[in-house]
């Protein structure tokens, strides 16, 4: 089912982004196709170095995508705080939860995805594909292969987690389903694929997947 398009002015939000398979962005992009509203957008080409490059690093001192930029010289840096904020602009649908706990369920599956899956698989990737070895000096590879257990680990405990329902937290789609999905599939870039047993995980992934929103 297609999105219905809700324009923001562009004197009002400017969105840094950045296309696959960076994961951060991709997490903003798919919030606001769910959402149906449209920012205007800068590319910065993480491949070309314009993330770390000095016109950018004045927008986001971190070099890092993606950023919002807010008319009164405010800017988010950080994906899932772009989303909050813009939950607070465009409400409906709720991806942040309904309510005091089903709020808070979504906060601790997006910090579980984040810290258990998220940060490891980015031990990964900085210290054993050949793209980061350019800006992460020195590598340590050993560190970096270590972690791959922890990855496949992490994705365990979500595959149980997922047994006997359709989303994270076991109501609707959320942001912790998008937080996920583009780990996972940051994770099959990296070079760290899905188990083939994980057989709840692999049936969410399939319904993530298949929702239009992910193609953004």
């Amino acid at each position: 089912m297609p999105y219905a398009i809700f324009e923001i002015g562009e004197d009002r939000l400017l969105f840094y982004d950045s296309p696959n398979p960076a994961p951060n962005p991709r997490r903003v992009r798919i919030f606001l196709a769910e959402k149906g509203v449209r920012v205007p957008v800068t590319p910065v080409s993480i491949t070309r170095g314009e993330h770390k490059g000095e016109a950018y690093r004045a927008i986001n001192p971190l070099g890092q995508t993606p950023s919002l930029a807010l008319d009164n010289g405010v800017v988010l840096t950080e994906s899932v705080a772009i989303c909050r904020y813009l939950e607070g602009l465009h409400p409906q649908p709720p991806l942040f939860g309904h309510g005091a706990l089903g709020q808070a369920l979504i906060d601790m599956w997006t910090r579980r995805v984040e810290m258990r899956l998220m940060f490891p698989l980015s031990m990964v990737w900085a210290h054993t594909h050949p793209f980061t070895a350019r800006v992460v000096k020195p590598q340590y590879p050993d560190f970096g292969e270590s972690q791959r257990p922890r990855v496949t680990g992490a994705m365990r405990e979500l595959n149980r987690a997922l047994g006997g329902r359709e989303w994270l937290d076991g109501e609707r789609y959320s942001v912790a389903d998008i937080v996920l999905l583009t780990t996972i599939d940051f994770a099959a870039f990296v070079g760290v694929a899905m188990p083939e047993d994980l057989t709840f995980l692999r049936e969410w992934h399939a319904r993530a997947s298949a929702r239009p929103s992910a193609n953004a």
